[in-house]
């Protein structure tokens, strides 16, 4: 049995060398089959035949695989190198590449989206198979799509406009120079390498770390403050003014395909049980000695005192596999698969991006997955992390390119759920001191990605009803620290510096409203982790059939098959359920 090691990923599958004419020849074959697309305009006919339809599809089909292997090829090897000129040039040429094919295929979009009458798109979707809740979704924007010319004109204007003001924010705050003293000496830091602090097992380091990279906010709160409200200005009037949409989060809620009803339960049922967290926020101060955590101290390690244990890389490996293994052998062989082919880039070395990700190009390529492994705990359920979206797309893998990825809400499903079967298989082999650094971080981490993800929305829908009407960067800054307050009420000190931490928060510019996700995703998994814990291995058909539908069903749907109502609050409050268990289940090892 061959040792697993630390190394780099085998890009050969997507192109041996971007250098060499085979890949100039791949570029040339989707730049001809998207000038041969673009002669089906004419031939558009509301009447058409329903095999002429799904014909046309199998070429936007073949169209993206195609481009997913060249682009997915430059945005892989400049991760694994982002100091490479070869790797830089190569992506921005893919960029470039794509927004061409994109835009002359952008009128089949339209003309199915708005041009079309109820009648015959009924006739088309009822034989498209699994494409019909794809195309339904589409038809969804109809109300709210422009004509052709319009639309034009936005992406357009995009560029220089909300696209460069995005570009803007990114640039200037990634060239911020941080200066923080470390073993008596003044050290220059990027914002990456200050955050590593927040986790220091010393208090004051913590409180440094979070104000020296607050203060560099607060110094430029005007200008990033000013790009915010223009951000969120463009968003109300593309949105709601010129396209119609109910709301700002509406816009985001139809992009993800889920109903309004369903966020609206989510993010209740999310500010009901932010006790919760203050309570486990309470004891956490109790484990570091502390009479009540400061905002600086929310990360910090709660068993200083205690080794961490660190993990070799094979064992690692094997411990996620036999996690998955004890569930289901079936997502073991995929989460090997990776591994098998080599497509997992592993090793620390200069140039290589941070983080961690899980990349699935097509249905037909095994993903791409990307760590940072450096032995430690997190590192071992970070694997299991990434591993969990591979497995999620293999199992969707007979799924058409269009809908083989999982909608946002449902994207982070199999990850999060990975890390649970990890933990419950770690659980049973580690000392207690052990299970409560484990269980600390894990909790540290139901927060994070839950209660924390649901006040930044909740802050969003504030700060965007605000701006609409007129408001002041201090407005806005005063909004957010008063989210603060309610997400912790009495468990945390929240100090007033914190209340210009909504502009450190890319999403909001990026993305609006992106933040949800992340808490749907994840009290997701928590209900279904439950069901298992209840009905055991009769449920892993269920949560098998559940990933294998990747996006070819509207998430309410898919999950109201296997008893799930996800517009109800009592499904969210399932997923707390298990948070409150965990809570008292660390008050008890102490």
């Amino acid at each position: 049995m061959s040792e697993y090691k630390l190394d780099k990923w085998d890009l050969s599958e997507l192109t041996k060398d971007p250098k060499s004419p085979a890949f100039q020849k791949q570029i040339h074959e989707i730049e001809a089959l998207a000038k041969k697309f673009e002669k089906i305009k004419t031939k558009l006919d509301p009447k058409m035949s329903s095999k002429k339809f799904m014909d046309i599809l199998h070429n936007v089909e073949e169209i993206s695989e195609k481009m997913s292997r060249i682009g997915g090829y430059a945005s892989l090897s400049y991760s694994a190198d982002t100091q490479s000129d070869e790797a830089t040039s190569l992506i921005t040429k893919m960029s470039k590449l794509g927004s061409e094919i994109s835009n002359k295929i952008l009128f089949f979009d339209l003309w199915w989206k708005t041009q079309i009458d109820d009648k015959n798109a009924k006739r088309l979707i009822k034989d498209s198979g699994e494409l019909s809740e794809y195309l339904n979704h589409k038809r969804l924007f109809a109300k709210y799509a422009l004509s052709e010319p319009e639309e034009k004109i936005i992406n357009t204007l995009d560029v220089t406009g909300i696209s460069a003001l995005v570009k803007l924010y990114d640039k200037m705050t990634s060239a911020y120079q941080y200066k923080m003293k470390t073993g008596g000496k003044i050290k220059k830091m990027t914002r990456e390498e200050i955050i590593n602090f927040i986790r220091s097992t010393n208090p004051k380091i913590r409180e440094t770390a979070y104000k020296t990279i607050l203060t560099k906010y607060t110094e430029n709160k005007g200008v990033i403050g000013e790009i915010y409200q223009n951000i969120v200005l463009n968003w109300k009037d593309e949105g709601i003014e010129i396209r119609g949409y109910d709301s700002p989060i509406s816009m985001r809620n139809i992009g993800n395909d889920v109903d309004d009803k369903t966020i609206e339960s989510l993010l209740t049922v999310c500010r009901k049980n932010s006790p919760i967290f203050q309570k486990f926020f309470l004891h956490k101060a109790k484990m570091l000695k502390m009479k009540k955590l400061r905002r600086y101290d929310l990360y910090a390690p709660a068993a200083a005192n205690i080794k961490e244990k660190n993990y070799q890389y094979d064992k690692s490996v094997r411990l996620v596999f036999e996690s998955l293994r004890r569930f289901s052998p079936k997502l073991e062989e995929y989460a090997k698969k990776v591994f098998n082919e080599k497509h997992v880039d592993s090793s620390i070395r200069p140039g290589k991006r941070d983080g961690a990700f899980c990349s699935t190009l097509t249905p037909k390529i095994t993903p791409y997955v990307l760590v940072n492994f450096t032995g430690k705990t997190r590192d071992v359920f970070t694997l299991a992390h990434e591993l969990g979206h591979a497995v999620h797309s293999q199992t969707a893998q007979d799924r058409s390119i269009l809908v083989q990825d999982a909608p946002l809400p449902l994207a982070e499903t199999a990850s999060t759920f990975s890390e649970l079967l990890l933990y419950d298989n770690l659980s049973d082999k580690i000392s207690s001191n052990e299970k409560k650094i484990m269980l600390s971080e894990k909790i540290d981490d139901l927060y994070a990605t839950i209660m924390r993800q649901a006040f930044f929305t909740i802050f969003e829908v504030a700060a965007h009803e605000q701006i609409g009407q007129g408001t002041t960067i201090e407005k806005i800054s005063n909004t957010y620290l008063q989210n603060l307050k309610e997400q912790f009420g009495n468990s945390v000190i929240i100090s007033d510096d914190f209340a210009i931490e909504w502009s450190c928060i890319p999403h909001f510019y990026h993305t609006p409203f992106y933040c949800y996700a992340y808490s749907f995703g994840n009290l997701l998994a928590l209900s279904l982790f439950q069901r298992y814990k209840k009905e055991g291995s009769s449920f892993v058909p269920s949560y098998l059939s559940i990933l294998e539908a990747g996006g070819a069903k509207k998430p309410e749907k898919l999950l109201a098959e296997y008893g799930f109502d996800i517009g109800s609050q009592k499904f969210w409050q399932e997923g707390f359920d298990y948070v409150q268990n965990q809570v008292k289940a660390l008050s008890a090892l102490n």
